[in-house]
């Protein structure tokens, strides 16, 4: 494995993410990290902030697992037209996090659009209906708020990655050519999003490789996606068909693209991430899945 390559997990692989926080079965955060340091994983990512605790509790339970703190992800209304002022609280409320909870390497802002009611109905189709997607006056509000964003990342020296998301307003291809065009912030190559999206993820490397600086790992069952958008699922229905599976059990090229990051020598995390809702019975198959995910990779040279 190059030895700048980091794999982490995330809450989000056991079914704690910012849709599912009030829902059964929510694992306990020292549970997941438990789990994940068992695993084998080098670090995890932040979650919701302050799921995993707070900063004395974050920098206390990481340094006891020798985790290392990946990254946080954070959706802000960018494609809602909203300004940098309504944003600043959050942003700031995990970069405090960030600081005051340490680490060796700093931790990666993971940026997104919180998308729309409308794009969570109908997500990967703004390719083909574009009217879906926002207009000149929408991108020139969107450009120029997260400029604000990116540089306050950077004043408290952290560098930002962009997440294209589905049922947002950064989805699909020309979203996030739109996106590299109007900014300079880095991309997320997230395996499973861009599938979701239309983008095949080892082109997407091939294509964007000198923006991409964070890197999210996903399988996804193509099979349960094309039922799932020939029913009309909305983004909750997709996720809760279980589209991202273990990493090996779907149809991503994952050999090949985990062989041409591992060429490129990429510098930085690899965080594995599926996506799922929490089971009410606990975590047992998502510990599985992340044990075998972690495995996986190792088959890999990971």
């Amino acid at each position: 494995m190059p030895e700048r390559l980091r794999i982490a997990n995330a809450p989000c692989s056991f079914g704690a993410f910012e849709l599912t926080l009030d829902m059964p079965g929510v694992p306990d955060p020292v549970d997941l990290l438990d789990a994940v340091a068992a695993a084998g994983y080098d670090g995890i990512d932040l979650g919701p902030v302050g799921f995993l605790g707070d900063a004395e509790q974050l920098r206390e339970r990481l340094a006891a697992r020798e985790l290392g703190l990946a990254g946080g992800y954070l959706e802000l209304p960018f494609g809602a037209g909203a300004s940098f002022a309504e944003m600043r609280d959050e942003l700031e409320a995990m970069l405090d996090l960030f600081e005051l909870a340490g680490g060796e390497t700093p931790p990666r802002p993971t940026l997104a659009d919180a998308g729309s009611a409308a794009r969570r109905a109908r997500p990967g189709q703004a390719q083909a209906e574009r009217s879906l997607g926002l207009d000149e006056d929408g991108w020139k509000r969107f450009a120029e708020t997260l400029a604000e964003v990116v540089e306050r990342c950077r004043q408290r020296d952290f560098e930002p990655t962009f997440h294209p998301h589905a049922g947002t307003y950064v989805e699909v291809a020309w979203e996030i050519e739109e996106l590299i065009a109007r900014s300079d912030v880095g991309l997320c190559l997230d395996s499973g999003h861009l599938v979701v999206g239309g983008v095949e993820p080892l082109a997407a490397l091939r294509e964007w490789g000198p923006r991409i600086n964070h890197l999210h790992l996903k399988d996804v069952d193509r099979d349960a996606l094309e039922r799932g958008f020939s029913a009309g699922d909305s983004l909750d229905a997709l996720f809760q068909r279980r589209i991202f599976c273990p990493l090996g059990d779907g149809d991503v090229a994952l050999t090949e693209l985990c062989a041409e990051i591992v060429a490129r020598d990429f510098d930085g995390w690899l965080v594995v991430e599926q996506d799922v809702f929490p089971e009410p019975g606990g975590i047992a198959r998502a510990v599985r899945d992340q044990e075998a995910n972690r495995r996986y990779l190792r088959g890999l040279g990971l």
